[in-house]
C-alpha cells in the first residue's frame, strides 16, 4: 500500500488521531484513550474520547512552541522523526517529572487531568521546566 493509499485509509478509519501517536507507538508513554487499529501492515492509533484529544492536540502545540528554542527550529517548522519523538516523549515525560517527580507516564489522558487540576489550564504549565527536565528524562535511541 502506498502512502497516499495508507493516509487516505487513515483517514477514512481514524475520527480522532492520536496527538501524541510517536510516543505511544515507540512504548514511552501509554494512554487509556488509544484505539490501535491495523492499516495494511501498519499498526496506527486513534483516541476513543473527542474531548481528551482536544486537549492533548492543545498540549502538543504547546509542547512543540517550548521545544521550538531547545531544537533550534521554529515552533512551525516540519520536524525530524528524532525531534518529534523529543518533544512527543520526552514533553511528556517531562511533565510527569514536573508534575510528580516521577517521568513514567502510565496514562497521558490521566497526566492532562492531573495537569488540569494542578496549574488550572493548559496555558498555565511551567513549560521551561518541562522541558529541561525532558533533556533529562528522554534521551532517544541513542540516548
Amino acid at each position: 500500500m502506498d502512502e497516499t493509499a495508507y493516509r487516505q485509509k487513515f483517514t477514512e478509519m481514524v475520527e480522532c488521531p492520536c496527538a501524541f501517536e510517536k510516543a505511544l507507538l515507540a512504548r514511552c508513554v501509554a494512554c487509556d484513550r488509544e484505539q490501535r487499529l491495523q492499516i495494511a501492515e501498519r499498526e496506527a492509533l486513534g483516541c476513543r474520547d473527542a474531548a481528551s484529544q482536544a486537549r492533548c492536540v492543545e498540549l502538543h502545540g504547546q509542547l512543540r512552541r517550548s521545544f521550538s528554542f531547545a531544537l533550534g527550529m521554529p515552533h512551525d517548522a516540519v520536524l525530524s522523526h528524532a525531534q518529534e519523538m523529543r518533544v512527543q516523549c520526552g514533553g511528556l515525560m517531562g511533565l510527569q517529572q514536573v508534575l510528580s517527580g516521577d517521568p513514567a507516564v502510565g496514562n497521558v489522558d490521566a497526566l492532562l487531568a492531573q495537569s488540569l487540576q494542578q496549574w488550572g489550564d493548559l496555558d498555565e504549565i511551567p513549560y521551561s521546566e518541562v522541558v529541561h527536565e525532558a533533556a533529562l528524562c528522554y534521551k532517544g535511541r541513542h540516548g
